[in-house]
Formats: structure tokens, sequence, C-alpha cells
């Protein structure tokens, strides 16, 4: 019999991917697009859905091409995706009725203090999550109470909605031709709209937000066969796997036992800690969500802390200040220097998520004198994705109770050794690197795999998952301690800037 591979598709923020994986879980060939980011006011960032689409389209024909591969020597497919970025569409048409609103987008704060009233944690016992801009249930009542004739064709029945996954699979299950619209456990659980006990959609909570239970996907688990695909590169095969992009990197990091934790350098940072069949609420501004569901077992939840902005920084300091040419040249900009010469940059450009979950929050570079230049700047980006990391790791050691021995990593930024290292420092515990560093398409490829018996279940995973390399704490104890007081300082700089003039 010939070799035989799966395929993943990873839509994430700023791009789409697709990547053919061997057995081993090695990659055979990749493809990638970038797509637009679109900023109509300050605060607000959208996708275009049709565009995202035709993305993904085209790059499982590249991935294909690149690895030599035609839908004969494909398995299964399996999704990941950025999670609480949310379309609302008409379900007979297939034309979204509004942009996609991007999980960065601050638009429903509004929205969000009204249903707190003032509580911002009244459904957390339930939903696992603060009310927050971040999360979809909001968006969806944005685009039903702001375009012109939604509410109505949701109420009778025409509009569905859902994370970039149910966008996804939908389409790529025939669309308006039978299309299957469903969603998995983990990005159920970033809706505010999925009860973490039952798996199942609060009719309460939709109800407060204003969102016909019409509308909402069916909830599935992370690995199971959902339809076929039926565009031609890859029409009849199983469409298999289903994750959040970052409980996907838990699962290919192989991080299946209570207490093992992962951290993604991507856009934003998004570090999950393991924590079994147990749900544990947090007293220290973490999530708790879904982990991972294996067909018919039971859920795995997990502590999660979200960082909006991390390489998005370098990004921003690439297109808005022209300071570099490339996301790469950071490194040898920043390692020009010896420290950040006292300037601190708290990029708090959608609020500030973990631990604080501050709405009011706006980004901040404080500490400047005439001693700083670019490259005291380029170090403080790079520093500032450090230390959000060391809040998350913080706030996770106190629920959880179980201190960290070593963080497993992964994400583009992991290729910056500078990063990594000073991230060892402020930390005060290795930083390990796995060998396939694109653990998202990864563990959803292995999620389709396991679904449809190419691999055989998590200790498969765990054969494959290999170290590249580990950074160990190099740094003065006293030294991190005193810039990390520092980095807390600065961070309060950031508090109550937005108020009522603002959201004007």
């Amino acid at each position: 019999m010939s070799e035989k591979f799966v395929l993943a598709i990873d839509q994430g923020t700023t791009s789409s991917r697709a990547i053919v994986f061997n057995h081993e879980g090695q990659i055979v060939g990749s493809g990638q697009e970038e797509h637009e980011q679109i900023f109509p006011r300050a605060g607000w960032v959208e996708h275009d859905p049709l565009e995202i689409w035709a993305k993904v389209q085209k790059v499982v024909d590249l991935a294909l091409a690149a690895a030599g591969k035609t839908k004969d020597d494909i398995v299964a497919v399996g999704i990941t995706n950025q999670r609480e970025t949310t379309i609302v569409w008409d379900k007979t048409t297939g034309q979204p009725v509004y942009n996609a609103i991007v999980w960065q987008d601050t638009r429903t704060g509004k929205i969000v203090e009204e249903l707190g009233g003032g509580d911002q944690d009244k459904y957390k016992a339930r939903v696992g999550l603060p009310l927050a801009t971040y999360f979809c249930g909001p968006k969806v009542k944005w685009i039903l109470d702001n375009v012109a004739g939604a509410r109505a064709a949701a109420e009778g029945g025409k509009l569905v909605m859902g994370t970039i996954d149910s966008w996804v699979i939908w389409n790529l299950t025939g669309g308006v031709n039978g299309g299957v619209h469903i969603t998995d456990v983990t990005n159920a659980s970033r809706t505010m709209l999925m009860d973490l006990k039952t798996l199942s959609w609060d009719p309460e909570i939709a109800a407060d937000m204003t969102i016909p239970m019409s509308m909402l996907p069916e909830i599935k688990s992370s690995a199971e066969v959902y339809g076929t695909a039926t565009i031609p590169s890859i029409a009849g095969i199983p469409v298999a796997g289903d994750l959040g992009d970052q409980q996907a990197a838990t699962f290919g990091q192989a991080c299946f036992e209570p207490g093992m934790a992962k951290n993604t350098y991507g856009t934003g940072n998004f570090m999950i800690l393991n924590t079994g069949t147990e749900i544990v609420p947090s007293k220290n501004g973490l999530l708790t969500t879904v982990c991972y569901k294996i067909g018919d077992t039971a859920p795995i939840y997990a502590l999660e802390g979200s960082i909006a902005v991390t390489g998005s920084l370098v990004q921003w300091l690439r297109d808005n200040l022209n300071m570099i040419g490339s996301a790469s040249e950071i490194e040898e900009l920043a390692g020009s220097v010896a420290d950040n010469g006292g300037a601190y940059f708290v990029p708090a450009f959608s609020g500030l998520f973990a631990p604080y979950w501050r709405n009011d929050a706006r980004g901040a570079l404080v500490g400047l004198t005439r001693y700083v230049n670019k490259a005291h700047l380029a170090r403080a980006v790079l520093e500032a994705t450090a230390f959000q990391t060391r809040e998350v790791l913080d706030a996770m050691n106190a629920d959880s109770g179980v201190p960290l021995t070593e963080l497993k990593v992964d994400g583009g930024m992991t290729a910056n050794n500078l990063l990594m290292q000073f991230q060892a420092d402020v930390l005060g515990v290795p930083v390990v690197r796995p060998v396939v560093a694109e653990t998202t398409a990864l563990g959803a490829a292995y999620a389709a795999g396991i679904a449809t018996g190419f691999w055989n279940g998590e200790q498969d995973v765990i054969d494959n998952w290999a170290e590249d390399a580990r950074w160990s704490p190099a740094a003065d104890p006293n030294e991190v301690a005193r810039i990390y007081r520092n980095w807390k300082k600065a961070v309060t700089k950031t508090f109550e800037w937005v108020d009522a003039d603002v959201h004007e």
C-alpha cells in the first residue's frame, strides 16, 4: 500500500496555511497566503470572509503541489482556526451579511458593559469566561443590531453564525448545497454561549444576547468525521478534525497530562495548561476552557492565559513605524544593545487580556529618556512578549497550585533566540521548542488522523514529539526582579484611558 498523508488547514489571524503531514508528523509540503487586515475605525478589526475562503482553497492546492500529492494520497482533513473571530452569513446564498469581526476588535465594549450590568463575571461559572470584547456572542449581537435587515433575517431562520472553523467546514462540505454547519467543543467554548459542564448551548445567555438559537452550529467533538470535502482538489476526503488554534497547538505539543502546558507565540500569545477532566475556575484572571474532546471520550479541560498583542507588535513596528523591513530583523536590532535602556512598551492596543481583562486600557511606551534609541525600542517590543507571558505563568501557578517546571513553546516568534533566552530568564524555568514548530496545524492533523484510524491515539502523538532547542535561565534573579517590577508599574499606566470621549 502506498504511503498516506493527512492535510491540515490552519486559518489564522493574518494568513491561511495548509500543510501535508506524514505518519511521523513531519511536514511534506505546505502553502501559505496572507489576507487583508481591515481597520475601519480605531479599535475595529475585520476580515473579508470570502477572501479567507478563496485563500483557503488556494493554499490547499499549493500544499498538495508542494508535497507532490493528490487527493488519492490524503486520508483526512483537519481544520484549525483563529478562534473568536465571528461570521454571520446567509445559509441560502452563502453570502456573509458583514465582514468577519476579529477577536482583537473592541467595538462591543458598550454591549459587554450593558450585558454585565457591572458584573464582569456574570456568566463565568457557566462558560468559564469573563464578559469581554474578545468573545463571539457580543459580536453576533452587534451585527444583528447594526446591519440593516440582519435581525429580521436571523429571526426568520435565514442567517447562521460561526467561528472561522464553522465557515470553512460549511463551505468545504458543500456550502449552500448541503454544507454541514458545525463547530467543535473547543471553539464553542470561546463564544460565551456554551455551558462547560453540559457542552451544549445555553438558551438563557443566547436570549440575553438576543441571538436566535437557530443561528448556532451543532457542537461536535474535536475528532470525528463531520462530512466530506466537495472542492475538486480534495473531493470525497473526510473532514474529521476541528480544534481552535491554541487547543490544536496544545494537542500537537502532546500536552495530554494534567499540569502540562504550552505557549504559542503568534499574533498574540496563548498559554494553555491541561487540567484533565476537572473544570478549574480561575481566581487569577485566566480563562477556563475546553482543551479537546476525542470522539466519545470525556472532555479534557484547561486553564488559558490569552495575550492580545505579541507578534502583531513586531508587525506594527514594521508596518506602522517602518523601523524594520521584515519581522526577522528585530532580533539583530534588539541584540545590538545590552538592555531596554529603561523603556517599557505595554501593547494594550485592544485593551489588556489575561490576567487583567481591562477593556479601558490602551498601549503605552514609558520610561523614555534622550538615551533611548530605536534598538532599545526594538528590545522593549520583544521584552513585552516575555513579561506578559510571565504574568500569565504567575496566574497559572497560583490557580493550579503546581508550579510549572518547563514551558513548551511554538509559533513563529520561537525562531527568535534572543526572545527565547530572555523568556527563560524572566520565567526562571527552561523553555523548550519542538522539531515541528507548526504545532497548530499538526494538532488539527492529529485529530483528523485519529478520527479516521490513521493514528492510533495520543500515544502516537507522544512518540512523534521531539525536542529541537532548549533555553535555560541564565540571568541574575535580582535584575530580573527589578525589571519585572518596572514592567508591572508600566502596565498600570495603560489603565482607564478609554472613557466617554474616546468611545465617541
